[in-house]
């Protein structure tokens, strides 16, 4: 696969270098963070070669690679966007500037709770047996 040829290639479907506001990766996908989402052919970007999927999410658009290709990827389009390599977490805080105001409670909630879930999880499952003994004592089933 031609890592740069298809790097190049994105940049049209994407609508442009002057559509790019920032570009990040993770493991697998390149994430970006576009001007104007109504310009990109995510069709189009399924189609090119190495690309496992497109889609939208949380105000970026993320194209899909795969392990280890993701990062040569990323390193061709930084270079033919001519923009700056940001971190997922800059990527993700400029994405979640372009959601509306009920996106933006959720995601707040969701970023307040979601770390949380373990420890109720944990407390339950060490309650569990503890409750049950104590109704044993007590004669209950």
């Amino acid at each position: 696969m031609n890592v740069t040829a298809t790097a190049q290639a994105l940049l049209p479907l994407l609508g442009g270098k002057d559509n790019i506001a920032s570009a990040a990766h993770c493991a697998t996908r390149l994430r970006l963070v576009l001007l104007d989402d109504s310009r990109v052919d995510t069709a189009a970007i399924g189609q090119l070669e190495g690309v496992k999927g497109c889609f939208r999410n949380a105000g970026q658009i993320q194209v899909i690679f795969g392990t280890g290709l993701v990062n040569k990827v990323h390193a061709e389009f930084i270079k033919a966007a001519d923009v700056n390599e940001s971190s997922k977490a800059e990527a993700a805080n400029l994405a979640a500037k372009k959601l509306n105001p009920l996106q933006r409670i959720a995601r707040l909630l969701s970023n307040i709770f979601v770390p949380i879930i373990p420890a109720i999880v944990a407390s339950g499952l060490l309650m569990g047996p503890a409750r049950h003994d104590e109704n044993l004592r007590l004669g209950q089933p």
